[in-house]
């Protein structure tokens, strides 16, 4: 399953940038093991976004809790999953694989 992870900062902007860097390192772990998906922060710069796939939500919960971010109380997540019904082309199939693509 797909999930939608927004990430809203709670705390100043100066507490959240010092964790940057090991939020950064969470985030390449889980990109290069296929979990993350896309990442980056909101143009606001209020939060950030996640989109990220897995097999249930308690194993996404899981992963989410290890983020510099969660452990240091830095950040609210909303998760909401969802089916893919239909994707790019260019969009990876075995991301959403019950997904039409449509050219």
């Amino acid at each position: 399953m797909l999930y939608l992870v927004t990430l809203t900062y709670v705390r100043p902007l100066a507490e959240v940038q010092a964790h940057l860097d090991t939020h950064r390192d969470w985030l390449v772990t889980y990109t290069r093991g296929g979990q993350i998906l896309v990442a980056g922060p909101l143009e606001d710069r209020t939060g950030g976004f996640v989109l990220a796939r897995s097999n249930s939500r308690d194993a996404l919960d899981r992963m989410l809790a290890l983020d510099s971010f969660a452990v240091h109380s830095l950040v609210e997540h909303q998760v909401r999953g969802f089916d893919a019904a239909m994707r790019a082309e260019a969009f990876p199939s075995d991301w959403a694989p019950g997904a039409k693509a449509i050219q």
